[in-house]
């Protein structure tokens, strides 16, 4: 844990001001929108002015949570009393948006990533939280506020969404409980999972097809590679978010332990991602090329051809899977 601030203080802080900017990372995911949306509504109802600030339109997946909390220009707090980052805990993470940031008179971090560590005026990281939503959680009851319902909604996505539907290891005995008292504050639970795990876009679909004919299996068939080119994504009239679960169908394979997908982005970049099944240490591998995340979930950004960045990971996952000498480590 890295922190200079307790989530009590963060608490007091939130319900002494009057007007409160939350800031997703780019790109948000289910933890990021879902913890944000959480702690809008809640603030709302506590009689604050209170928005989210995302740099574009929520992900088809999770838009549902969003209700007329998110704005992306026109802001209407130009010195909010607090700028808070979510999910997110590197200014490189919050592009185009770091001037409104800082434009706050107190600004705040709260995440769950272990990275360079927290930005801003006061920060509280804890790399043992299974999403930043169970931080936002407990940052509402000490606050003392009441859990609505739309904010249990939002906040059983986060959680719901970044332990891959309670399976992965992130998963812990605090995570249950927690949802437990979110499906007690009344949430339409049915919708929810409808909405994130059965409602699939028909273009994602054909871009799973599409990377799964360039996979590769390697190292014995504990690696499982693919990429997501922009000639994928425009065949099939997809957007990025589209790609975002192909990482999913190859860490599920059997007998895979790292799995890795490559995704080239508009300007040329090339974003990977890296999942483990148990014993492998992603973090380890995004971690030499600038990135982070988790153990069992990490990413990061390359600058290079397509083909060297495939050829790149596909040297890092084996090296790292010659390391694995079995178990949990």
């Amino acid at each position: 844990m890295i922190n200079n601030i307790s989530l009590k203080e963060i608490g007091k802080m939130l319900q002494d001001a009057e007007s409160i900017l939350l800031f997703p990372h780019e790109n948000a995911d289910g933890d990021a929108l879902g913890s944000c949306v959480a702690l809008c509504t809640t603030l709302r109802n506590e009689g604050k002015r209170a928005s989210v600030y995302v740099g574009e339109k929520p992900a088809d997946y999770i838009s549902f949570i969003a209700g007329d909390c998110c704005v992306t220009e026109n802001l209407r707090e130009e010195n909010p009393d607090i700028c808070l980052c979510v999910d997110c805990s590197e200014e490189s993470r919050i592009p185009g948006r770091l001037n409104a940031y800082n434009s706050g008179k107190v600004r705040l971090t709260v995440d769950h990533h272990l990275a360079t560590g927290g930005f801003g005026d006061y920060y509280y990281i804890d790399e043992k939280a299974a999403a930043t939503g169970e931080l936002i959680y407990d940052i509402i009851r000490e606050m003392g506020a009441e859990m609505s319902r739309p904010a249990a909604e939002a906040l059983f996505v986060a959680i719901s969404t970044d332990t891959g539907n309670f399976r992965h290891s992130n998963t812990t005995p605090k995570t249950h409980r927690m949802a437990a008292e979110l499906l007690e504050a009344g949430i339409d639970r049915n919708r929810v999972m409808v909405e994130l795990y059965e409602n699939v876009d028909l273009r994602q679909l054909k871009v799973k097809a599409a990377a799964l004919d360039e996979m590769e299996i390697f190292a014995g068939g504990k690696g499982a590679i693919t990429r997501v080119s922009r000639d994928m994504l425009d065949g099939a009239g997809a957007s990025d978010e589209h790609g975002e679960t192909v990482i999913d169908m190859l860490r599920d394979i059997k007998g895979v332990e790292i799995a890795a997908v490559l995704k080239e982005k508009s300007d040329g970049r090339i974003k990977v991602s890296l999942r483990a099944k148990s014993a492998g240490r992603v973090n380890e591998i995004a971690a030499k090329f600038g990135g982070g995340g988790h153990v069992k979930a990490a990413g990061c950004t390359l600058e290079m051809s397509p083909e060297e960045a495939l050829e790149t990971m596909k040297r890092e996952i084996t090296h790292s899977l010659e390391g694995i000498s079995g178990g949990n480590k």
